[in-house]
């Protein structure tokens, strides 16, 4: 086998291990940065192959991290039979404003800090959301919802588990990083409005409790 066949087929093979991960998941620089350089260099190839499937690679140098999404014309809208091949997710009320709030928490965040990852302990993050709960006597529910809030976005990929961490006085403690690929998709114009979002959610909560 000459080398100009070696090197095509080692290329062919990157391609296909790009083209395969990206279909199951973000990939993240700080995850695998071999793999990472290589979807730089391959991005173009990656492009042309993910069109035919009628998805578009975001690809974000500045923040390390990379996903497809169906084209925003994609023809299902139109009556097309092309089906779509990366199934819209309907998120439930409270993830949705688990997600906001941790979206404006890392605005704050980028805007008072020189570091880089955003890290939150899970009472951290039960308390951003508690507020907006309806009130429950029942402390330990309410935890294991917060909880199972918490770990729908991390299956979405938006919060990461960290291993080894522990509180200020000593107890054991999930902490999280909170991954930078949400700006992605929750936006600086819909963060601008997040506090007429906010009244909005509020409003919702208010009448779920009453109706409740």
């Amino acid at each position: 086998m000459s080398e100009a066949t070696t090197a095509h087929s080692t290329d062919r093979q990157e391609l296909s291990i790009l083209a395969i991960n990206l279909l199951k998941k973000v990939l993240y620089r700080d995850d695998d940065g071999a793999l990472w350089q290589t979807l730089l260099n391959q991005q173009a190839q990656l492009r042309d192959y993910f069109a035919v499937l009628d998805l578009e690679l975001i690809l974000d140098e500045a923040e390390g991290h990379a996903f497809l999404r169906a084209r925003p014309d994609h023809p299902e809208a139109s009556g097309s039979k092309l089906p779509r091949l990366i199934a819209r997710r309907p998120l439930s009320f409270p993830v949705s404003l688990l997600l906001a709030l941790l979206r404006r928490k890392l605005a704050e965040f980028d805007a008072g800090s020189d570091q880089t990852r955003l890290i939150l302990s899970r009472s951290d993050i039960a308390d951003l959301l508690r507020v907006f709960l309806p009130e429950n006597s029942n402390e330990v529910r309410l935890i294991d919802q917060i909880d199972a809030h918490i770990n729908k976005i991390v299956e979405l990929g938006f919060l990461r588990k960290l291993k080894g961490n522990t509180t200020v006085d000593g107890d054991k403690e999930a902490h999280f990083e909170v991954r930078r690929i949400l700006k992605a998709f929750v936006d600086a114009q819909w963060l601008a409005e997040f506090d007429e979002r906010l009244a909005g959610y509020k409003a919702a909560l208010a009448e779920k409790a009453s109706a409740g």
